[in-house]
């Protein structure tokens, strides 16, 4: 348990750290070495481009991000009179009151020291519970973050092929780029930038990739109407149309969060729904 909530705080921390490197490497470094074709014009240059573009999911993500955060899942254990402080905890932890009895798909959280509805997981990144207050704020923040990653990947591999007069036309050039690096790095034939550039690559596309599967596997539990404590716990859900699931999570401006971070209005088409 310590462990875990030890993980609770270095996640965040850890991630936000990520993410301060590679808005220093994209701004001041990736798009400076850009601008080299003086051909083409101010507006439509690349360097102007990319920097637009990634300064667009970068804003997605952080904005999302603070959303997941600030969005809380509402703790049930007050309003269900299940107490609070030290007599919750004890009481959920010993067995004598069941998440179960109180609502479905209730979970009382160790980290959060809550109880919450439609609970989905805790994740370590943010620190916070994921339920139907934050599930959209979270897919999207998992999209963005992808994408920039992704991007930040790229752009990374297009710098180091410039700086290092190296082609990626051959897939295995990147499989051998980190293996060759170390050996280069310690011959003294590499900068340290460059070699933590590279290592960056390798950082990317891991949580590029580890980012793009979480959202994937998060839609589709919700074209299911269902929630990964749901699953884990072998729940049987009631059987819905996709577009309702879909329209519970996203709700109906739901082309409005894919292009700016707002508030998730699942919940309130929820709250209309039981009403």
């Amino acid at each position: 348990m310590l462990v875990l909530r030890l993980l609770n705080v270095v996640a965040p921390a850890y991630f936000l750290c990520i993410s301060l490197v590679t808005f220093v490497l994209q701004i001041f470094v990736f798009i400076p070495s850009m601008f080299r074709d003086p051909s083409i014009t101010p507006l439509f240059s690349p360097a102007l481009l990319h920097g637009a573009f990634f300064l667009f999911l970068s804003a997605n993500a952080l904005g999302n991000y603070v959303l997941v955060i600030q969005n809380s899942p509402e703790d049930l254990g007050k309003s269900l009179n299940l107490g609070k402080g030290t007599e919750v905890v004890t009481d959920w932890l010993d067995g004598s009151r069941s998440p179960g009895s109180a609502l479905p798909s209730t979970h009382f959280c160790r980290l959060c020291a809550r109880v919450t509805q439609r609970h989905d997981h805790h994740c370590f990144f943010t620190g916070n519970c994921i339920g139907s207050r934050n599930m959209r704020n979270f897919i999207m923040f998992c999209l963005y973050t992808s994408l920039a990653c992704l991007d930040s990947l790229v752009a990374g591999m297009a710098y180091i092929s410039a700086a290092l007069s190296m082609s990626f036309a051959n897939p295995l050039a990147f499989l051998t780029l980190l293996p060759h690096s170390i050996s280069q790095f310690f011959s003294g034939a590499l900068l340290s930038s460059e070699m933590f550039v590279i290592l960056m690559l390798y950082l990317w596309l891991g949580i590029g990739l580890a980012c793009a599967g979480f959202c994937c596997h998060q839609l589709l539990l919700i074209l299911r109407g269902q929630t990964r404590y749901q699953v884990r716990k072998g729940m049987v859900v009631r059987a819905r149309p996709w577009r309702e699931n879909l329209q519970e999570v996203f709700g109906k401006r739901w082309l409005l969060g894919l292009l700016i971070p707002v508030m998730n209005v699942g919940s309130d088409y929820h709250r209309q729904k039981e009403k």
